[in-house]
C-alpha cells in the first residue's frame, strides 16, 4: 500500500512539473515581440508619421532609420500633421531627412497641417505633397516664458537668486525682464528664423528675396503654398504613397507597412505628457505664430 502511495505521489509530483514547464514555455512564447511588418513579402513603401507638437525627434528619427536600413522598403513616406514644436528636435528630423537624399526617397504627405516646424520636417523630402486645405507655412520662430511677478507679490513669495553674470538666468519667471534679457533673446529669434530661411531657400530651391516675405510668420492653404512654390503637388495621402512608389520604381500597388507600435505604461504617458508641457513653456521653438513684444 505504502508503495502504491508513494508511486501515486510521484507521478502527481511529476505532473504538476510538466504543468509548470508548459506554462512557462507558453508565456515565454507570448512575451516575444514579433515584427508583423517583415512578414509580408515584396517591395514596400515605409510610412513614418510625425503628429501633434514636435517635442521630440528620437522616435522619428529611429523610424526613419530603420525604414532606410530595410532592403524591402524602397521609399519612404513622411505622413505630417503638426503646427510645429522645438527648434533642436525639428533640425534633427529635417537633417536625418536630407540625409537620405540620393540613398532612399522620402515623399512628404500633408494632413491637416504642417506648419512651422511641421512644415521645416519637410523641407528635404523629394517632394511635398498636401491637400488643398492643408495648412501650411507659419515660417517664424518664436520664445515665450512665464512671468509670475505679480502673483508672487499678492502671496508674499519671493526668490533669491545667486547667478555668475546679469543675464545668467534669463527667462526665470521669478523677477521681471529686462531690456538685455529681451535684446539677447530677440537676437536668438532673429538667427534661428535665419536658419528657417535658409533652410526653406535651399529645400524648396526659391531664390531668399521670393521667400522673406512670406516667412513673417504668415500661413496658407494648400493651394496657395503650391502657386508660392512651398509644396510639389496636391494630393492625398494616397497619391504621395504613389509617388514614393513611382520614385522606387514599384510596378503595381505598393505594399504599404507602418512601424511596430511599443506598448506604453499609464505613467509612462502621463510622464511624457508633463514633459512635452513643461519643456513647451521654455525652449524657442517653430510655432504656427510670430510673436515677439517689448
Amino acid at each position: 500500500m505504502k508503495l502504491q502511495n508513494k508511486s501515486s505521489v510521484n507521478r502527481w509530483v511529476w505532473i504538476s512539473l510538466g504543468a509548470v514547464f508548459l506554462l512557462f514555455i507558453i508565456v515565454q512564447i507570448g512575451s516575444f515581440s514579433i515584427d508583423r511588418t517583415k512578414l509580408h513579402l515584396g517591395e514596400k513603401i515605409g510610412i513614418v508619421s510625425i503628429e501633434g507638437a514636435i517635442f521630440s525627434s528620437e522616435k522619428t528619427v529611429k523610424e526613419l532609420d530603420d525604414f532606410a536600413e530595410r532592403k524591402d522598403v524602397k521609399a519612404i513616406v513622411l505622413r505630417i500633421d503638426s503646427p510645429g514644436g522645438s527648434v533642436a528636435p525639428t533640425q534633427e528630423i529635417y537633417e536625418k531627412v536630407k540625409t537620405l537624399r540620393g540613398v532612399k526617397p522620402v515623399i512628404a504627405s500633408v494632413g491637416a497641417v504642417a506648419a512651422s516646424g511641421g512644415y521645416y520636417a519637410a523641407l528635404e523630402c523629394e517632394k511635398i505633397v498636401a491637400n488643398r486645405g492643408s495648412i501650411i507655412g507659419s515660417i517664424g520662430v518664436i520664445l515665450e516664458y512665464p512671468v509670475a511677478v505679480d502673483l508672487l507679490e499678492k502671496i508674499g513669495l519671493r526668490f533669491e537668486t545667486v547667478k555668475s553674470g546679469e543675464v545668467k538666468d534669463m527667462g526665470n519667471p521669478t523677477r521681471e525682464v529686462t531690456e538685455r534679457d529681451r535684446e539677447i533673446f530677440q537676437s536668438v529669434i532673429y538667427d534661428l528664423h535665419r536658419q528657417f530661411l535658409d533652410a526653406v531657400v535651399e529645400g524648396r530651391s526659391l531664390e531668399k528675396s521670393m521667400v522673406e516675405p512670406l516667412a513673417d510668420g504668415s500661413v496658407f492653404t494648400g493651394e496657395q503654398a503650391l502657386n508660392l512654390g512651398l509644396v510639389d503637388t496636391l494630393g492625398t495621402l494616397e497619391n504621395a504613397i504613389e509617388i514614393a512608389a513611382n520614385f522606387a520604381k514599384i510596378t503595381g500597388k505598393p505594399k504599404v507597412i507602418s512601424p511596430k507600435k511599443e506598448r506604453s505604461g499609464l505613467l509612462d504617458y502621463l510622464l511624457g505628457d508633463v514633459k512635452q508641457t513643461a519643456s513647451s513653456w521654455f525652449q524657442p521653438k517653430p510655432a504656427y505664430r510670430w510673436q515677439w513684444e517689448k
